[in-house]
């Protein structure tokens, strides 16, 4: 921050976010407050259908969302190869419009963002300005999410 004072407004902050579509409620990412416990059983399929949104929040505004689907429009889970076909054909496009030389890039530690494909695809484009597990500014081990998108998306 003492050497480029509005830093923290040159960091594109990306993740994905499931919506299940059977209105199961994921425990480890969404809290639900309440003043009593509602004693409630609810039974759910094991693998209920679910769809995968990725989005990219910067100081610059939102570059998403975009939903993982295959070719027949079906939902779809997210791979290397999936991940990929997104920064290639939405998000480094999306880019264009903006000065890339100035941005920063920060992704989890999934594996599909960090597979040596994706890695190197991302470093074409950022360069040294990616924070990525694997990349060259690593993503610390066992650490919570950084990301803002956890509150928003």
């Amino acid at each position: 921050m003492a050497v480029v004072p509005d830093f923290h407004k040159r960091i594109l902050f990306s993740d994905e976010a499931h919506f299940w579509l059977n209105g199961y409620v994921n425990k480890q990412t969404c809290r639900i407050w309440s003043e009593a416990n509602p004693q409630v059983y609810v039974e759910t399929p094991l693998h209920p259908e679910k769809l995968t949104t990725w989005c990219a929040l910067w100081a610059g505004g939102i570059i998403g969302p975009y939903f993982f689907k295959n070719d027949e429009g079906h939902n779809v889970t997210v791979n290397g190869d999936r991940y990929r076909a997104m920064i290639t054909n939405i998000f480094i496009p999306e880019l264009n419009n903006h000065d890339v030389q100035k941005l920063w890039f920060q992704q989890d530690s999934a594996t599909c963002h960090t597979a040596r494909a994706t890695i190197d695809l991302s470093k074409d484009t950022f360069g040294d300005r990616l924070i990525s597990r694997f990349g060259p500014v690593n993503w610390p081990p066992r650490s919570c999410d950084l990301t803002p998108l956890d509150y928003f998306l």
